[in-house]
């Protein structure tokens, strides 16, 4: 576990700019990812190459049978797909950092000349707020995430299926025969490959689930921002939440006085003419 030590620490830094989705799948990440693979799944396959039995004694024979049946590793082909999968969340976490870094000069200045600019991102106790160029940087991650995913779900289908054969059969030079052989421990190898599958599908459900969230979100915040200002005769511009219902009549009130005495002095106009004709 000591070699994911530098990963966990970035990757523990950016729950504090994500959604509560986000710091699930975190979570999930952490949990049932790095720890499962560092603790568990490492034992379990050791060194599969040893461990691979063929009814051959040609020189070669079974190195060849491995390396055609397993290009990668499952092992290796997981750490490489935590790589890849926390890649795009860690270039987010380097925008974030950025934006922060800039709006605390920008607060610092705004002390300093007493200007009114407030940064846009953040608030005073520089926390992010996920909106405008931080929401489509996010959103971006999130894409990046799920589309590799899927391309490592897909590749490990293509690569080994999702069971572990105890045995297969192999004519590859310098093979003089079709060979049998037999791998170690497929049960719990199949297990453990399971496993892996399904945290891989629940991170990719928590991707698209957060994408949906925020979407949501966007569009609360666009519907809330449209909603009818009273003018005039409802509040000179506040908005509607922060009239009360008295406020509100009497407002209306006044209008009505308003119009009735505008009425009343057309009328006394109109009278003034007429006498004077």
């Amino acid at each position: 576990m000591g070699d994911w030590g530098f990963l966990s620490t970035l990757l523990d830094k950016v729950q504090a700019h994500s959604t509560v989705i986000g710091k699930i799948w975190m979570s999930v990440l952490f949990i049932f990812r790095i720890l499962v693979l560092g603790a568990g799944v490492e034992n379990v396959w050791g060194d599969e190459r040893s461990d691979l039995v063929c009814n051959t004694m040609t020189p070669g024979c079974e190195n060849v049978c491995y390396d055609w049946k397993f290009p990668i590793s499952h092992v290796r082909f997981w750490v490489m797909q935590i790589i890849f999968v926390s890649t795009p969340t860690l270039l987010y976490l380097g925008h974030a950092v950025h934006i922060i870094h800039q709006e605390d000069k920008i607060r610092e200045m705004c002390k300093k000349t007493q200007s009114a600019i407030t940064p846009k991102y953040t608030n005073e106790h520089g926390k992010v707020q996920i909106k405008g160029r931080l929401l489509c940087s996010y959103l971006t991650q999130l894409f990046f995430k799920i589309i590799l995913e899927v391309a490592f779900i897909v590749g490990q289908y293509y690569l080994y299926g999702f069971i572990m054969i105890p045995q297969f059969l192999c004519s590859i030079s310098p093979c003089p025969l079709t060979v049998q052989c037999f791998m170690s421990r497929p049960t719990e190898k199949t297990i453990f490959i399971i496993f892996m599958l399904v945290v891989a599908c629940v991170s990719l459900a928590l991707n698209v689930l957060e994408v949906c969230y925020l979407f949501c979100c966007k569009v609360g915040r666009r519907r809330k921002s449209k909603r009818a200002v009273y003018y005039n005769e409802t509040g000179n511009g506040l908005p509607l939440g922060a009239i009360s219902h008295e406020a509100v009549e009497s407002i209306k009130q006044n209008g009505m006085n308003g119009v009735i005495e505008k009425h009343w002095a057309h009328r006394s106009q109109t009278a003034a003419e007429e006498i004077q004709m």
